[in-house]
């Protein structure tokens, strides 16, 4: 049987992930010129030369352009946006009660200011601890999500590897490849063949009837003796 060889095991299976979407920007105006002009179609890729014992893929690009991947990509986006929020108010009930301690502290009284101190104090330590606990949920989802990206990504690449008689695939930004024939790159037939399989509904089983009884043997009672 032919060794398969590949580098995906060796390297971490990055997904396209935003940890912390800046501010809402109007998105630039292209060139007039550039409006009127027409997007290039799209080319399509060359046939797998015949013979190739290597090919490439691009992890990232499969993470960022495959339907598992953006799902992956948008639970983690979701969770960021609800921790965001989630820190923005307690933020913003710290910032008042400092404001009001500096702003009014010299009316109140001892025990209220005291206590407006204490607040403050409780305040900040939970801040912080929630920015500390939130930080960690982000990363587990990421590295659950990751894991399991995996797991349904590499039988499809395996599969590619029997398929085109590979001796190596290569993961094209972690291999330090300089130069490539385009054609051993099989990142979009992974991506076509991933979303073919991932948006499969899981098919149901097959109904197996029971093969009927098989009859009794015959038996013969013995006549009685006379």
């Amino acid at each position: 049987m032919r060794s398969v060889v590949t580098a995906l095991s060796a390297f971490s299976l990055v997904l396209v992930l935003s940890a912390a979407p800046g501010y809402a920007q109007a998105p630039a105006q292209p060139p007039a010129a550039a409006q009127t002009q027409p997007a290039p179609a799209a080319q399509p890729p060359a046939p797998f030369p015949q013979g190739a014992k290597v090919g490439l893929v691009n992890l990232q690009q499969i993470a960022s352009l495959s339907a598992e991947g953006k799902a992956s990509t948008a639970r983690v986006q979701t969770l960021i946006t609800k921790k965001q929020a989630e820190a923005a108010a307690k933020a913003k009930t710290l910032q008042d009660n400092q404001t009001k301690l500096q702003t009014g502290g010299a009316l109140l009284n001892d025990a209220a200011r005291a206590q407006l101190e204490k607040d403050i104090e409780r305040q900040t330590v939970e801040t912080d601890r929630f920015q500390q606990d939130a930080q960690a949920e982000i990363t587990e989802l990421q590295t659950q999500l990751q894991a399991e990206f995996q797991q349904k990504l590499f039988p499809v690449l395996n599969q590619l590897v029997q398929e085109k008689g590979l001796h190596v695939l290569l993961s094209a930004a972690d291999a330090g490849v300089i130069i490539a024939d385009p054609a051993i790159d099989l990142t979009l037939e992974a991506i076509t063949r991933f979303d073919a399989g991932t948006s499969k509904p899981a098919a149901a089983p097959a109904a197996t009837t029971k093969p009927p009884a098989a009859p009794a043997p015959a038996t013969t009672t013995p006549a009685p003796k006379p």
